[in-house]
């Protein structure tokens, strides 16, 4: 049993700022959280020193693990472009556990990554979602499969369009992407009854989304593809998140009524294409404003996953609270994953992954001091 005394405890819960106390850790979770905690005989004290501890920071859409930093292209394996259309894939079946990437997670607080396929095609595969630390896959896992991954905009029209095959156009992303749940659809349709001739794995990874069970990550960037994608997916009533957001502060209201969560970034990143022509701060700034439910990324490594907390303080220069920006790389990215019930929060039960800081995390200067996964040390400064 460990118990971290003499911090600022920031336990992620609504209103809650940070207050002196201590955290109680029982192997592999909270057992325990507050001021007046009573330490059992014989815990390992380990002293906060006047710092602050936090929930483990999430950041909820990367490629760490399938787009391996340092080999080039044999580290690549987050995008299977042999055809627009390939449900059939898993990113956990891509994930290097030895990318380095995971190792700079650690030594800046972050615990918690969802891995997803690259946005080559129009539906790209499983997504998961990985502890930063283990030795295996089977170690890090939280939820795999987690999601399933797909993608609007120029990305798949130039790879699939430039070999000369749908789609070639936004009207061709469209269609590919109804086309695939419509073909799900007839094959439940087909289980259900019995006439199942063969089984297809991409058909059988796609049911679980247009039954509801499986939530949707859509990349989209410009307004008109993030209105494409609430529109397909009320004509199918899927679950959906709708990941990077980029005009999204374009249409803040309609986004605000429509009941789904946003993953915003990578903001620090180059207008490298069109669709991020109108990248700007006022995304975080605006969605903050009109209570838009969001979280942040990297979208590791176009930004390498040690400046998740650089995005968030930067943006506090625009007027967004320390508290909004620690709450969307931790409680918010919980709940957009759908593993709140386990993570983003200091509280009795949760998974003990807890980072102590310096100071306060969004203040310049301040530094991890140690990385906390499933109750034990993962990094230490």
């Amino acid at each position: 049993m460990k118990a971290i005394i003499n911090g600022l405890v920031w336990t992620g819960i609504a209103n809650q700022p940070a207050v002196p106390g201590t955290v109680l850790v029982e192997g592999a979770c909270i057992k325990e959280v507050g001021l007046d905690v009573v330490l059992p005989e014989g815990v390992e004290k380990i002293n906060a020193k006047g710092g602050w501890v936090t929930p483990g920071l999430i950041d909820v859409h990367t490629h760490l693990g399938v787009h391996t930093q340092g080999l080039g292209n044999d580290g690549h394996d987050f995008n299977e472009t042999t055809a627009a259309c390939t449900p059939e894939v898993r990113a956990i079946d891509g994930v290097n556990p030895l990318d380095p990437g995971f190792n700079d997670a650690r030594k800046s607080g972050v615990t918690t990554v969802q891995i997803l396929p690259g946005s080559a095609n129009v539906i790209g595969g499983e997504t998961c979602i990985l502890k930063t630390a283990g030795r295996t896959v089977a170690d890090m896992t939280v939820k795999a499969p987690s999601a399933m991954k797909a993608a609007l905009g120029e990305n798949p029209k130039r790879v699939h369009g430039g070999k000369g095959r749908a789609p070639v156009t936004r009207m061709g992303v469209a269609a590919v992407f109804r086309q695939a749940l419509m073909n799900a659809q007839d094959y439940a349709e087909r289980k259900r009854a019995g006439k199942l001739e063969k089984r297809d794995l991409g058909m059988e990874q796609l049911v679980p989304v247009i039954e509801g069970k499986r939530p949707m990550r859509v990349h989209a960037h410009r307004a008109d593809d993030i209105m494409t994608v609430l529109r397909i997916a009320d004509e199918f009533s899927l679950r959906l998140t709708i990941e990077h957001a980029t005009e999204g502060h374009l249409i803040a209201e309609e986004l605000a009524n429509s009941g789904v969560r946003f993953t915003i970034g990578p903001t620090f990143s180059s207008r490298s294409k069109q669709e991020l022509a109108n990248k700007s701060w006022e995304t975080i700034q605006v969605f903050a404003e009109k209570n838009v439910p969001f979280s942040i990324t990297t979208d590791h490594p176009v930004i390498p996953i040690e400046h998740l907390l650089t995005t968030a303080t930067f943006a506090l220069k625009y007027g967004i609270s320390e508290q909004r920006m620690l709450e969307a790389i931790t409680v918010r990215a919980a709940e957009h994953l759908d593993i709140d019930d386990r993570l983003g929060t200091i509280e009795a039960g949760k998974d003990a992954d807890l980072v102590i800081w310096s100071g306060s995390p969004l203040q310049a200067g301040t530094v991890v001091r140690e990385t906390f996964i499933n109750g034990e040390s993962v990094y230490t400064n």
